[in-house]
């Protein structure tokens, strides 16, 4: 392995070669996905304060768990692609690389000559994949996008929040993430047909269509109806029981997605009656008349602490969750036994989802580089392969 390398896992990746110029959320979430398994992530970085992250908050032993959350074990290095010298050292990566990711507004990497047409003639395997807010197509294409943008524009916020409220941010920068999720399978779906037809291509996705395809019940009801879905707040617009309930002490959650559940869960807490109730007959009957049934519900729930309930109902086979903050979500067993809270660089993160047979999910990894921390050995590296391919 060349001294460059940050130590990385073994994994379906191992051999890719990726030159990362993605900066801030969505792109880097994608390609740390990539170097989660097993990938080699050289993350280009501008002269001067490198990603923006890095100096956003909130901050560790002062370093950004931004940067640090979605930088995971990259190597880092300081182009100014308007350097002829610099920009003949990224094209000599660009010719040994697997894949390039990019998060730039249309049309900042051809103002660069750095298009995918123009790469292509020196790596024809290129996976060339750009996430942006809109795509690199419609009438909107060219807009400047963040996280908050996308998720008034997708529908997203109309429909997240509770009747009497206003539209409302979903918890997360969940557009950023997903799209980081949508080019992490472009990628790789793309590295899968070139493995047929030995050719590389280009990836193209947007923000805001990552978020449409996440709607779910929103283009449902609209489909089906043609109206826009109401904000409802905690409960589902399809299924009922299906909600936020109040106990003696605490708020915990029911879900009871069908008739059998509706009954078990009826007899566990001691309201048989309310089986063959006419307005609670079917599930459709339920939602119908989720306000009726949730106040005849919460009457004898009230009577008891969450922790009863829990126990009462789980045993009684219907899915029931106590309602978590964050820090016990952190803290909880379920997410130690997952290994979904490692150790990266001295700081804990959450850990790869992706589990596969054969291949170790480490507990510690790691960290992200500080700016230009691998600058003057890949500068050696691929400095010393150009002069091995022009020989």
């Amino acid at each position: 392995m060349p001294s460059t390398q940050a130590q990385r896992v073994f994994g379906p990746f191992s051999d890719l070669l990726v030159i990362d110029l993605t900066h801030v959320l969505n792109g880097p979430f994608g390609t740390t996905i990539l170097g989660d398994l097993g990938a080699r992530i050289i993350k280009i970085e501008p002269p001067g304060h490198g990603d923006d992250t890095r100096s956003y908050g909130p901050f560790y032993k002062d370093q950004s768990l931004y940067f640090s959350f979605v930088n995971r074990g990259k190597e880092s290095i300081v182009l100014d692609l308007k350097s002829d010298v610099d920009r003949n050292l990224f094209l000599n990566m660009v010719a040994h690389a697997d894949v390039l990711t990019e998060n730039f507004r249309p049309g900042t990497m051809k103002s660069f000559g750095f298009s995918y047409d123009e790469l292509f003639k020196i790596n024809p395997r290129l996976i060339y994949a750009s996430s942006t807010g809109f795509g690199q197509t419609g009438p909107l294409a060219s807009y400047p996008a963040y996280d908050t943008i996308i998720q008034a524009m997708s529908g997203i916020m109309s429909m997240t929040g509770f009747p009497e409220g206003p539209p409302t941010r979903v918890g997360t920068s969940i557009s950023d993430l997903c799209g980081g999720v949508f080019m992490f399978c472009g990628i790789a779906s793309a590295l899968y047909a070139r493995e047929k037809t030995g050719k590389g291509a280009y990836v193209d996705v947007a923000m805001f269509d990552a978020t449409l395809a996440f709607l779910e019940h929103g283009l449902m009801e609209y489909v089906a109806s043609g109206k826009p879905l109401d904000r409802i707040g905690n409960r589902h617009p399809f299924m009922t029981p299906f909600d936020v309930f109040a106990s003696a002490d605490k708020t915990f959650v029911i879900c009871a997605g069908n008739d059998h559940l509706f009954a078990e869960l009826c007899k566990a807490i001691g309201r048989p009656e309310l089986i063959s109730d006419h307005r609670f007959l079917s599930n459709q009957h339920r939602t119908l008349n989720n306000a009726a049934l949730k106040v005849d519900l919460e009457v004898t729930l009230k009577k008891q602490p969450s922790a009863h309930w829990l126990k009462v109902i789980h045993e009684a086979g219907v899915p029931v969750a106590p309602l978590l903050n964050v820090a016990e979500a952190a803290e909880h067993p379920q997410t130690k036994a997952r290994n979904m809270l490692i150790e990266s660089g001295g700081v804990r993160m959450p850990g790869n989802p992706v589990k596969i047979s054969g291949y170790e999910d480490p507990p510690t990894r790691v960290g992200a580089p500080t700016l230009n921390q691998h600058g003057d050995a890949l500068r050696i590296e691929f400095a010393a392969s150009a002069l091995s391919a022009a020989a």
